[in-house]
């Protein structure tokens, strides 16, 4: 069995970015390109993978930090595909070019997935950070990340390096620009939207761009959840419906949004508070409880 990790970086998401997978200090591969985002870097550094060992007959064991990358190609790539790379709401899947590639080179292979916890210590996983992460640096430089030695016996090196240069994937929140809202209430219930949404679950820096740095959350739990807390539990979920009870301005920059949420036969009444500061709008409170 071949035991690698892969991970990806990006320096401003979108920003110089980089992928790499990791085996040992003789069995590794990097790259990168100048403007992407950390979740092409994930992507790009598992196909990598999957294409220099696609050579090999054996069991692939893949750890990887990122659920949205492993999500993505164990639960919701079969459905995608199906419905012409369209996700549920009819958009186009990101990074479609990637994940075609994905699904591609994942025929005929026995791979097994492993989430980690990212910057934790897992001696493989952090050593592919380390190269993902200096691959990113590089591009910033202006200059081309190390390649690496790759897989021994591999037809050729990196073989699916320009299927990362895809269109740049947009960012997670401009289409909310795009289709109105036509106030900050409307923009604010979208925003509220995107939080739900695995595109933003699956990419920590999209969540983080939407909390604020002091945010709290109360959780149906009765839990105290820091910013901190948050962004290392979050992750792609089950389907969440979002029905607006009340939405009231409390004052020009602070709106207080209860909604109800909709989730698994269980219902949960929700209040967000959203501030804006420096023009922009990112969620400062949240409380969920549970309706009997």
């Amino acid at each position: 069995m071949i035991i690698a990790a892969a991970d990806g970086s990006a320096l401003g998401n979108p920003g110089p970015a980089g992928w790499a997978w990791y085996v040992d200090d003789d069995c590794w591969a990097s790259g990168g390109w100048p403007r992407g985002t950390n979740n092409m870097g994930e992507l790009m550094a598992v196909l990598d993978l999957l294409q220099q060992t696609a050579h090999i007959d054996d069991d692939l064991h893949v750890i990887c930090d990122s659920k949205y990358v492993i999500d993505s190609i164990t639960k919701w790539m079969k459905n995608w595909k199906r419905k012409g790379w369209k996700k549920s709401d009819g958009k186009p899947v990101l990074n479609v070019e990637l994940m075609k590639a994905l699904d591609e080179a994942m025929q005929g292979r026995r791979v097994e997935f492993e989430w980690v916890k990212g910057h934790a210590g897992h001696e493989l996983n952090e050593a592919a950070d380390r190269r993902a992460n200096a691959a990113a640096s590089a591009y910033k430089r202006g200059v081309e990340a190390e390649a690496g030695p790759g897989f021994a016996g591999s037809s050729t090196a990196h073989p699916a390096a320009a299927v990362g240069q895809v269109e740049e994937e947009p960012d997670l929140f401009s289409d909310l620009e795009d289709v109105g809202p036509t106030t900050d209430e409307e923009h604010v219930v979208a925003l509220e939207r995107a939080l739900l949404t695995d595109e933003v679950r699956g990419d920590r820096a999209a969540v983080a761009a939407l909390l604020h740095p002091a945010w709290q959350e109360i959780g149906r739990s009765g839990r105290l959840w820091s910013r901190d807390d948050m962004l290392e539990a979050i992750a792609p979920g089950e389907p969440v419906t979002l029905d607006v009870v009340t939405l009231d301005r409390v004052d020009a920059d602070t709106i207080l949004l209860v909604w109800r949420a909709l989730a698994d036969g269980r219902s949960t009444l929700r209040s967000s508070l959203w501030v804006r500061s420096r023009g922009r709008w990112q969620q400062r409170f949240h409380q969920g409880t549970d309706e009997r």
